[in-house]
């Protein structure tokens, strides 16, 4: 990865995900697509699954795999055209390398040929797609043999840009699917514990108080709690009560295509 790309990708970890001062559980999905674009052979071909409409119709994800041929389609649905570009503002920064998605176009009508890509990615994508069965069933006709797909997911997420936000899987129930879809599952990672659900629960419920309360109770949990939470889930990781328990925050996996 070159230097423009690293601060790409510092840009995404700073201000597109605000990693480590308001959303670390998408913590995995930066240190994920800066694992697998610095393996990644260059002139691999990338197919990512993305929603780019709210960033002005840039892919944030290219950058990161200019040695690759990168082809990035857009799954906005039409209902999200009237919420638009409302995260555009995080992109203002002179570390963004601007490059526009390949089309927009549905998970039905992708216009993707079968057997080309070395590497699918779908971050953050799964749960806002109506149509699970043909989403898996287009990843697997669009891989090639020994191809691989990336998948990040949330467990514990709001119903968000209502009403394209279907379903949450568990690692469990995302494997069962993608066996479904001739894709054997590899490596599972998951980020976060209790603790970091709280707090991503706080700074959701922030959002619901009037204007005055959310000012003081903001400075009340930035301030005073978020730090300690955080340092709570790092060290304290495991279910000492229940066993075959668990509460992360997100989770990702990436299957082959035998």
């Amino acid at each position: 990865m070159n230097l423009a790309a690293r601060e790409h990708l510092n840009l995404l970890r700073e201000r597109v995900f605000q990693c480590d001062s308001l959303w670390p559980q998408f913590r995995l999905l930066v240190e994920d697509l800066e694992h697998l674009s610095c393996n990644l052979s260059p002139g691999s071909v990338v197919v990512s699954l993305e929603r780019s409409l709210l960033y002005g119709g840039y892919s944030i994800i290219a950058p990161l795999f200019q040695d690759c041929t990168f082809i990035s389609i857009d799954c906005s649905p039409a209902s999200a055209d009237n919420r638009g570009a409302y995260n555009s503002s995080m992109l203002a920064d002179s570390r963004f390398i601007p490059i526009p998605i390949t089309r927009r176009a549905s998970i039905e009508a992708n216009g993707l040929a079968d057997l080309g890509a070395d590497l699918v990615l779908v971050p953050n994508l799964v749960h806002h797609i109506s149509n699970q069965q043909l989403l898996f069933k287009e990843i697997s006709r669009i891989l090639k043999p020994g191809g691989v797909v990336y998948i990040f997911e949330p467990l514990v997420r709001e119903i968000h840009q209502a009403p394209d936000d279907f379903l949450r899987y568990t690692p469990h129930g995302l494997e069962q699917a993608l066996r479904s879809a001739g894709l054997v599952p590899e490596d599972i990672k998951t980020e976060g514990g209790p603790f970091q659900v709280i707090s991503y629960c706080w700074t959701q419920a922030l959002q619901y108080l009037p204007e005055t309360l959310r000012d003081y109770y903001s400075e009340w949990f930035f301030d005073h709690h978020f730090k300690e939470l955080l340092a709570l889930d790092a060290n304290y990781k495991f279910n000492l009560v229940k066993d075959h328990s668990s509460f992360p925050m997100s989770f990702s996996m990436t299957a082959k295509k035998l």
